[in-house]
């Protein structure tokens, strides 16, 4: 007999709403993902330009170009990235999360996770399947459209900044987020 966690559960029950997501899963790999990733990052620096200050201190950077997130009573997201040490991606990697509860809509975003310290991307990478917790920091955007990120925030050993929001659903977050290494 099989038992399913809550998790697992609602990730089986999400799979379907998401399998239809221009996410590029599936759709070619590695260049496709690549592409997304560098458009992403262009959207984030020029956007914000205090990414770039982030970026320049951080060990390593994953960018999840498109996370679609649908939700209708259960919810669930998907999206596919790279993780970039310099200028080079050296992995690839889904994010997949579940949610239950009174929730309606659908919704894509972006999101980078600056690992600040050596330690914090090396441990990243040595996880079999790494899930965003309370470790994680966010960067924050202001009424003035400026990323502010405090002294608290930049000795954080993993930042995660969400950007280009659009659809139904507001409110991204990361946390709880499963990242699993994948070959595109």
């Amino acid at each position: 007999m099989t038992i399913l966690s809550r998790r697992s559960f609602l990730s089986l029950a999400a799979a379907p709403l998401l399998a239809g997501c221009a996410n590029g899963v599936g759709s070619g790999g590695a260049a496709i993902i690549d592409a997304r990733v560098d458009s992403a990052l262009s959207f984030l620096y020029s956007t914000y330009p205090g990414t770039r200050d982030l970026a320049g201190r951080a060990s390593g950077i994953l960018v999840m170009p498109v996370v679609t997130e649908v939700g209708l009573g259960l919810g669930g997201s998907y999206g596919t990235g790279a993780l970039r040490v310099g200028n080079t991606s050296v992995d690839y990697y889904s994010a997949t999360a579940a949610s239950a509860g009174l929730q309606i809509g659908a919704q894509q975003y972006s999101h980078a996770l600056f690992f600040m310290t050596p330690d914090a991307l090396a441990a990243f990478r040595a996880s079999a399947g790494w899930v965003a917790g309370a470790d994680l920091d966010y960067a924050v955007i202001d009424q003035g459209e400026v990323l502010r990120a405090d002294t608290t925030t930049t000795l954080s050993p993993v930042i995660a900044v969400v950007f280009a929001q659009s659809g139904l659903r507001m409110g991204a977050t990361v946390e709880g987020t499963k990242y699993t290494r994948i070959i595109p």
